[in-house]
């Protein structure tokens, strides 16, 4: 099987676009009623997901949690809207410093990256999805990757790669479910 290589234009070209078709995906009554998540490819095409299983909360409430003891001067952030350069991707979770919150808290949606961005697995999400995902997140400035398996086991990644997180060494590898 060959790969594929999709281009996508520059994140700072695309998040102008993002912004606007996002501000336009928030003020549309229809989907307010709608339950689960709400994304956007590059186009603006609306992506939607059905809402996860119980489980999949409950490893974002603990890992929550965690962030909340283990990096207690930031903002944790849920379902949390970023422009990305295809689309705007919903991270499950996301920590983001005082600092850059203050230059991004104003908006709809995050136009850079918070400093870590955590994904819970599901079980309809594909390895090729989460890789692709981590790109567009780092490509839009984050430091690190969390992704948390269907399991509640962690990863974590750099733009390099990583075995523990750099941002928050104590954090642990497990989330108990």
């Amino acid at each position: 099987m060959s790969s594929v290589i999709i281009e996508l234009p520059p994140h700072k070209e695309q998040t102008e676009f993002n912004l606007r078709r996002w501000a336009e995906v928030l003020a549309d009554p229809g989907l307010e009623k709608i339950p689960g998540r709400v994304e956007t490819d590059r186009y603006g095409n609306i992506i939607m997901s059905p809402p996860p299983a119980p489980k999949h909360g409950n490893f974002q409430a603990g890992i929550v949690l965690l962030l909340g003891e283990f990096l207690p001067h930031g903002r944790i952030v849920t379902e949390c809207p970023i422009s990305t350069a295809d689309g705007v991707k919903g991270a499950d979770i996301a920590w983001v410093s005082t600092e850059r919150w203050q230059e991004l808290a104003g908006g709809t949606c995050f136009t850079r990256a918070p400093e870590i961005c955590v994904e819970v697995l599901s079980p309809r999400n594909s390895e090729a999805e989460i890789r692709e995902k981590m790109a567009l997140y780092f490509d839009a400035g984050a430091q690190e990757v969390w992704v948390c398996s269907s399991f509640g086991l962690m990863s974590f990644f750099t733009p390099g790669s990583a075995e523990a997180s750099g941002l928050c060494p104590k954090f642990p590898k497990e989330i108990l479910p």
